[in-house]
């Protein structure tokens, strides 16, 4: 499941539809930790808010995911990480890393008359966007993190390219209600490369979008995807998962944060 070419990822495009129904990935005491690639990476370890194990530091990425009507849930895993493709086939977008100034730059709303389905311009660049998605073994990637500032975010919680009736396409997202039960996962992202930290967020939510068309979406999603979701909006909000670290956990990637800056140069946005 690495890097696909545009011309045989675009076959599978199908960027007119709705976002589909959500798909949870269940957490088993028997499985590995994993890494899935996004730009979100999370490991298997679910807790409650009150108790945090300590850290597991075995990764590997998610494959796929049963139906929940099956009544039993199955996940293959592959040792594939989430890597920086460089130059990805049919787009020039490429993932920014942190402390690019994109990532924290106000997002613009995108008009109705923008939306007129497929082939608009938004629809050009959630395909490329896609693209890149895919290339670095991701399921999801937002707008700020190819240095464009709308609200647009995209994603495919299977990550696989072949599955393309998973692929989701939110125009102005908002979240609308949030869970009061929280869980902790680790977390990461391409755009903080070789780090990771642990992270508090909303076991469901309530979703309102558009899609393609313009016309309006309201989702209400849990478990994986849910966290999917969150991962991708807070780029959307100008929060990057770092700002949701706990002390601890900002103080155990502080070092790789300053390399990344110094390796960034003048001009980066802490």
């Amino acid at each position: 499941r690495g890097a696909k070419g545009g011309k045989e990822v675009g076959k599978h495009w199908n960027l007119g539809q709705e976002s589909h129904d959500a798909v949870m990935l269940p957490l088993s005491h028997k499985r590995p930790a994993m890494m899935v690639a996004s730009t979100l990476l999370i490991a298997t370890r679910r807790c409650s808010t009150a108790f945090a194990p300590a850290r597991m530091t075995r990764t590997m990425r998610t494959m796929h995911s049963t139906s929940p009507s099956h009544g039993s849930w199955a996940a293959l895993f592959s040792t594939k990480e989430e890597v920086d493709p460089g130059v990805v086939e049919g787009t020039d977008l490429r993932v920014l890393k942190y402390p690019h100034p994109s990532l924290r730059r106000e997002n613009e709303v995108i008009p109705d008359e923008q939306l007129t389905g497929p082939g608009c311009e938004i629809s050009k660049i959630a395909k490329e966007m896609f693209l890149v998605m895919y290339a670095t073994n991701g399921v999801g990637l937002a707008a700020p993190q190819v240095g464009i500032n709308k609200r647009l975010m995209v994603y495919n919680d299977t990550g696989d390219p072949k599955k393309w009736m998973k692929e989701n396409i939110f125009v102005n997202p908002k979240i609308v209600e949030y869970s009061d039960a929280k869980d902790i996962e680790t977390e990461g992202c391409l755009s903080f490369p070789d780090m990771n930290g642990d992270v508090q967020r909303s076991k469901w939510i309530k979703i309102e979008a558009q899609n393609l068309k313009g016309k309006k979406i309201k989702k209400k999603f849990k478990g994986w995807e849910a966290r999917v979701f969150q991962h991708e909006y807070d780029h959307l909000e100008r929060t990057v998962y770092i700002d949701r670290l706990t002390d601890e956990g900002r103080k155990e990637v502080q070092p790789r944060l300053n390399e990344l800056v110094g390796e960034f140069g003048d001009g980066g946005e802490l």
